[in-house]
């Protein structure tokens, strides 16, 4: 975790830092500053709740922060794949949290990316959870079809399908330069894709408000921002667990969808072999990224002047 660097006051080189996105605190400001635990909520949306919570918390939990989480689900479609005792334990829903006020908000992926937007049962509930995060949220976090949802509902973007499933672990680049979700990235990084839909680059330049901030030659665009709300959309899955794609390639062949081999994934393409992780890394470095830049750094004290 890089921590904001502790500079004397009108130091000459806070200009130049500054310009590269690297966060100063001068002497006074470090002395008055208090600290408080970051809010955060997540929309599982994914039909097996534990297994997306274990994978978010284990990217949350590795900074010095201090996290506070909630869970929630939809009211309007209760999964079958989740006990409801369980949800009673550990989730609310919209209702419940609809009055706080939250640093950060992360809306998860899910397995109806083949479904038209407004055909989804939770869809009218997701817009109504989607348009309170601008006056309830300091920054939103969409990942996979979640990100897909919050570009079409903000920006009009549609999604488009794709002729067969984009499944692997594809090599990245960066369209940005010392922008802060990627600070400390390599050149070039590798992320899991597993979806049967995509968003259009050029539908996305159409828009002046998001940029795109980092894409691949195979799998598309891969991170958008509108940097001035803090809202960040994220095609694809560095949360994911080793087996994850490995586990997803199996049920597929069980359903008899003949699924392609994940690319890049197993050592010559070869399922008997096991995966290689090459994201892992990448995974705690963009998600330490977006809690330290983006909500800790620059988040209300006063969470309740969030809006």
């Amino acid at each position: 975790m890089v921590l904001p660097i502790k500079i004397p006051n009108n130091l000459p080189a806070t200009n130049i830092l500054e310009s590269e996105n690297i966060f100063v605190m001068d002497a006074d400001r470090a002395y008055t500053q208090d600290i408080r635990p970051l809010k955060i909520l997540i929309l599982n949306l994914m039909p097996i709740k534990s297994v997306t919570e274990t994978q978010l918390l284990r990217l949350l939990g590795n900074t010095p922060l201090q996290v506070e989480v909630d869970f929630i689900y939809t009211k309007t479609y209760t999964p079958t794949h989740t006990s409801k005792n369980y949800l009673t334990e550990f989730y609310g829903t919209f209702n419940d949290i609809r009055r706080k006020k939250y640093d950060g908000f992360i809306i998860t992926g899910a397995p109806v990316e083949l479904m038209e937007f407004e055909e989804v049962s939770y869809w009218s509930e997701l817009v109504e959870i989607m348009e309170w995060s601008k006056t309830h949220v300091y920054s939103t976090f969409h990942i996979c079809w979640g990100a897909q949802a919050g570009l079409y509902y903000h920006y009009g973007i549609p999604k488009i399908i794709l002729d067969e499933k984009l499944s692997g672990v594809y090599r990245h680049k960066l369209c940005v330069v010392h922008e802060k979700l990627f600070r400390g990235f390599d050149d070039e990084f590798f992320v899991p894709h597993s979806r049967n839909t995509a968003v259009n680059e050029d539908d996305i330049k159409k828009i002046p408000a998001l940029k795109i901030l980092s894409v691949s030659d195979v799998a598309g665009v891969y991170a958008i921002a509108n940097l001035e709300r803090r809202q960040f959309f994220i095609t694809g899955h560095a949360e994911y667990d080793p087996y994850t794609l490995k586990q997803e390639y199996e049920r597929d062949l069980r359903a008899g969808l003949n699924p392609h081999v994940p690319q890049n994934y197993f050592p010559q393409d070869d399922p008997s072999c096991e995966p290689v992780v090459k994201w892992r890394s990448v995974a705690h470095l963009l998600f330490a990224n977006w809690l330290n830049y983006y909500v800790y750094q620059e988040t209300p004290y006063e969470i309740d002047s969030i809006g």
